[in-house]
């Protein structure tokens, strides 16, 4: 797609489940708009992805839940299982429909930060 790009972030849950998924998502999503000063019409669309031992929500219903991706296509999948990874991580692909007007700013929070240690968090 022409003129778009994409903003990625993950975050982590101390525990599965569904309370614990809607607060650590929504964290997430309000926290990808803010830094990238995006508004929710700017989406074209979502993919999240979770690990495996995330069973009692379903990512891309925690967005829904936020009242702001109501027109916005969401497509979850489940993270490949890789020996050794962060366990109870979720990840977000916010991809914009116009040009880069800054950097765009990846945004990794909770146990997710050490992800990326390459990353400036503000």
């Amino acid at each position: 797609m022409k003129n778009s790009y994409a903003v990625r972030g993950a975050t982590t849950v101390e525990m599965d489940s569904p309370a614990a998924m809607d607060e650590a998502v929504c964290e997430l999503f309000e926290e990808m708009l803010r830094r990238n000063e995006l508004d929710p019409d700017d989406i074209v669309y979502i993919i999240a992805s979770q690990t495996s031992d995330l069973k009692s929500k379903n990512t891309a219903t925690c967005l829904r839940k936020t009242g702001r991706c109501d027109d916005i296509p969401l497509f979850c999948v489940q993270e490949a299982e890789i020996n050794g990874m962060m366990p109870r991580v979720i990840r977000l692909m916010v991809v914009v429909g116009h040009e880069k007007t800054g950097e765009a700013r990846m945004v990794y929070l909770r146990r997710a930060a050490a992800l990326r240690p390459d990353l400036k968090m503000e």
